[in-house]
């Protein structure tokens, strides 16, 4: 009633009050992040550790057993979990609510370097990430030809197009996935190796030793100094087949003596089929603070610089869009609230007979909606699932209601 009594003694006030916050409604709509599902920002880091070749067990007793001894000196640190499979290892890393997560990542990264100095040889880095339920793939980029196979594809998608994604702002992708690694492949046949006396272990070793690159110094000549490198890196499968591995007295036996070399794919343990057919796609990833409408939109406009990066053969195309979902939610409010405006002014036009009390009502649902909009830009929030569905009608409910 008080609030009533204010506006009926002070009108020019209220129109600028409605004026302003129209403005910043405006504002609010045009400038709030639209995302899927909103920046809760877990505390919690994930680290994948990688080792071809280790059963679970192994894993288990000579990776992550170092990290959790390692971890339990993190600042912050709630629990540790992990799991070992088959040639790889996830550890997931849960702080307390109100730790530094910056802080908490950088002795991550401080504690899992030291826990490789106890691992066996071979050991790579490991992949450290911190999670976030708005940092979801948005969208896939698909590439398809009729007249290359996927091992192209895949080379192409990787060194041509994925670095064009740092480029797009609040974008960030992995590898392409679906296509076949080129590699290498070299056949030995053992009864050849057992005519030589030979084991496999001097093929490894001769395939290591000449083929790698290694600095050897400066040569002073007068008052120039020339860098000498080694460079022993085979150009081709033909130099590689030559590559010796058994010199001595008797006669020099190569690496096509004992087998053979091609250029041929890795094994296939997973693919990627779109309409049927396979195909080679990377996953647009956005960034956790990043808008999901506004990802979609710059990955769409840099469509043409992508695909003039590649052959003409190779048609690129932006499939799953996430975003679509976010759009239907946006959709159905402005739709409710439109129904729910104009039956709720019809209803008040048929039973009061007055037409200024309805255009009132027909005018007030919206801007309820409009404020809850601009609470929700005040507060931090973006426009996504859980906030249109858990706090927008709420919000407009309670600013409607009678006070």
């Amino acid at each position: 009633m008080k609030l009533l009594l204010f506006a009926l003694r002070r009108p020019v006030t209220i129109i600028v009050l409605v004026l302003a916050m129209a403005l910043f409604s405006y504002l609010a709509v045009n400038r709030m992040a639209i995302d899927i599902f909103p920046n809760l920002g877990l505390p919690a880091i994930y680290v994948a550790q990688p080792y071809g070749g280790m059963d679970p067990a192994q894993m288990e007793a000579f990776l992550v057993s170092f990290y959790e001894y390692h971890f339990l000196y993190l600042t912050g640190i709630e629990h540790v979990e992990s799991q070992s499979i088959q040639g790889a290892a996830l550890m997931k890393l849960f702080f307390h609510p109100d730790t530094d997560m910056a802080q908490a990542l950088a002795q991550t990264v401080a504690y899992v370097n030291r826990s490789r100095a106890f691992m066996p040889p071979g050991t790579v880095p490991p992949f450290i990430s911190r999670f976030d339920a708005g940092s979801v793939p948005v969208g896939y980029l698909v590439f398809q030809s009729e007249s290359r196979n996927l091992k192209e594809i895949q080379d192409l998608a990787l060194f041509r197009v994925r670095p064009m994604f740092s480029a797009v702002p609040g974008v960030s992708s992995p590898p392409p996935f679906g296509g076949t690694a080129r590699t290498i492949v070299v056949k030995v046949s053992p009864e050849r190796l057992r005519a030589f006396g030979m084991s496999p272990e001097e093929v490894v070793q001769a395939v290591r030793t000449g083929n790698m690159l290694m600095p050897a110094g400066n040569v002073r000549i007068g008052d120039l100094a020339y860098l000498t490198p080694v460079n022993s890196v085979v150009g081709n499968i033909e130099e590689l087949e030559r590559l010796p591995i058994r010199l001595g007295s008797g006669p020099t036996v190569s690496l096509r003596d004992v087998g053979s070399v091609e250029d041929g794919e890795d094994i296939v343990t997973s693919y990627a089929m779109v309409n049927g057919r396979r195909t080679v796609y990377i996953p647009v990833t956005k960034r956790a603070d990043a808008s999901t409408m506004a990802v979609v939109d710059r990955i769409r406009s840099s469509l043409p610089t992508f695909r003039a990066a590649v052959p003409d053969d190779i048609q690129i195309s932006f499939e799953f869009d996430q975003s679509t979902y976010v759009t239907h939610a946006v959709d159905a409010v402005v739709v409710e609230s439109a129904l729910g405006a104009i039956l709720t002014g019809f209803v008040v036009l048929l039973f009061l007979r007055s037409w200024r009390s309805a255009v009132i009502v027909v005018i007030t649902i919206p801007f309820a909606l409009l404020t809850a909009v601009v609470a929700l830009w005040a507060t931090g929030q973006t426009i996504n699932i859980m906030t249109l569905e858990d706090w927008l009608w709420p919000l407009a409910f309670w600013w409607m209601s009678p006070r």
